[in-house]
């Protein structure tokens, strides 16, 4: 199995196609666009195949719709407040609920200050087919750990799951470039919301224009862009 996978690394697979073990199961990590189903290994998007040693493989595609997956950090918009709950809007095909319970500190007493149009960054603890999906604000150890309620001043806009995935990269040299230009803060979700904030609105607008222009680029002509723009802002 790992060698048949090995060798269409880099190629572009389609949904349907299907790898199978051809003696005892070996141990795989399944990432995006990948599942396993028994002695098989489906593909459920279409994109290239990717490898990170020793043992993970995942489709990298242009995907712009969301589909909520347990334990990606998304942005969401509170939409609604019903009961105990909040409604959050994450991109995908129906919204989520938040618990005010999931909140770093949060009582029946003590409430958190969230309010319909609140930006919050989160982590879904249930994400399938067959359920609502759930978000929560804190981690296994009940810390808040960067995630809340943010976004006073900022911009929100949205760009595809592709290069939300090279923006979070390690590394990432995208980031690298964009922090060469002038200095800004930035929150990216999983589900192809980013959000910037700069010292100006202005700024704010030429980070969101160059991470939506410079997706199809190569490095040197995103280099190149990169130049001319902070020329033109310095």
């Amino acid at each position: 199995m790992a060698d048949c996978l090995k060798d269409k690394v880099g190629e572009v697979l389609l949904p349907g196609d299907v790898f199978s073990f051809e003696s005892k199961p070996e141990k795989l990590i399944c990432g995006p666009g990948l599942r396993r189903n028994g002695d098989e290994i489906l593909v459920c998007k279409s994109g290239i195949l990717r490898h990170k040693q020793p043992n993970m493989y995942w489709i990298d595609s242009q995907q712009r719709r969301y589909v909520p997956a347990k334990g990606e950090s998304v942005i969401g918009i509170v939409t609604a407040k019903s009961g105990d709950v909040f409604k959050v809007d994450v991109g995908g095909s129906e919204l989520a609920s938040l618990s005010y319970l999931a909140f770093e500190g949060a009582t029946k007493r003590n409430r958190p200050n969230v309010q319909v149009g609140d930006l919050v960054y989160s982590q879904f603890i249930i994400a399938n087919k067959d359920m609502e999906p759930e978000l929560v604000c804190i981690d296994s150890c009940g810390r808040a750990n960067g995630m809340g309620v943010f976004g006073a001043g900022g911009l929100l806009f949205k760009v595809s799951l592709g290069l939300v995935r090279r923006l979070l990269a390690p590394q990432s040299e995208i980031v690298r470039d964009l922090e060469k230009m002038f200095p800004f803060e930035m929150v990216v979700g999983l589900n192809g919301r980013v959000w910037v904030k700069a010292s100006s609105t202005q700024r704010a607008l030429i980070v969101a224009n160059l991470l939506e222009s410079c997706e199809n680029m190569t490095a040197q002509q995103r280099q190149a862009l990169f130049r001319r723009v902070s020329d033109g802002a310095s």
